[in-house]
């Protein structure tokens, strides 16, 4: 309450709440998270998760073009992360990383 940006807290909550299907409390951190932090790959990859899991392909699939263009490669993972399961079988999903 101190400290309402505090982005390490911000992020291990976001982790707590999507390991506990809390998906959408983890969507609206990953979302503020990502408005802290405009130029962390890492973030936009959780905010990509976060949006596959509540079913916003779309949203999941720009979020994820967002942490590319900032640096994130390890494509490998992303291929096989089970929060993005939901896209693993879309085109767009496969063309990333091409």
């Amino acid at each position: 309450k101190k400290k309402p940006d505090y982005i390490d807290a911000l992020t291990h909550l976001a982790e707590s709440y999507t390991r506990k299907g809390l998906y959408e409390k983890g969507l609206e951190l990953d979302q503020r998270l990502a408005n802290l932090c405009k130029d962390d790959s890492t973030v936009y990859y959780n905010l990509a998760c976060s949006y596959a899991l509540v079913g916003q392909r779309q949203e999941a699939i720009q979020s994820l073009r967002t942490a590319i263009q900032l640096g994130y490669d390890d494509f490998a993972y992303m291929r096989k992360d089970s929060d993005l399961k939901s896209l693993h079988q879309d085109p767009a999903f496969l063309r990333l990383g091409s």
